[in-house]
């Protein structure tokens, strides 16, 4: 019986063991690109689709490259599957966008360099950019454990943010309302 008991809990460990091994390494495969700064980000947290609420104050860009219903190529890979996929222009904002690291409020690794918050995601941020090293309350959720999460600013983009629709070239369902990609992500059709 003794030995039962045993071999039952070394099968368990072992089996424990190489589940999060094969989740490390599924991990390192969904984040890495080119334009991929924040390699210890889980994108499987990440929603994928959203509402397509936008942030109160945001503002709808007058004259965006890439207009409200038109198609374009996405040029990043903040999931798997986006880069190269055909996106479809769902609106267009004039923001700073930024790029920020946060501990997230459900615990776990600090994610570094996210993109994008945008300035009206941050809790209390005006009008005026925010420097570099500056502390910051994200209010938004593109990620488990975001909204709320205390943050640093590690750069920032004075830009036309868009939210998207796309077919993953991975496969699967069409991810709707993404937010946010920047202008220099995109190429035309």
């Amino acid at each position: 019986m003794k030995k039962k008991i045993l071999l039952g809990i070394v099968t368990f460990a072992t089996a424990v063991t190489l589940v999060a091994c094969g989740n490390n390494k599924e991990e390192q495969n969904t984040t890495e690109g080119e334009d991929m700064n924040h390699s210890e980000m889980n994108h499987s947290e990440m929603n994928h689709s959203s509402s397509g609420e936008i942030p109160a104050g945001l503002k709808e860009a007058e004259n965006p490259t890439y207009p409200v219903d038109s198609k374009a190529i996405l040029k990043t890979d903040h999931m798997n599957g986006m880069k190269d996929a055909e996106a479809t222009i769902v609106g267009a904002y004039d923001t700073t966008a930024y790029v920020i690291s946060y501990t997230p409020t459900t615990g776990g690794e600090k994610v570094e360099n996210h993109k994008w918050v945008i300035q009206e995601e941050i809790k209390n941020a005006g009008g005026k950019t925010l420097e570099p090293g500056t502390e910051v309350t994200i209010e938004a959720s593109h990620m488990e454990g975001m909204d709320g999460a205390t943050g640093t600013i590690e750069s920032s983009e004075k830009t036309i943010v868009y939210m998207v629709d796309y077919t993953p070239t991975t496969g699967g369902e069409e991810v709707k309302n993404h937010k946010w990609v920047t202008e220099s992500e995109l190429a035309s059709k």
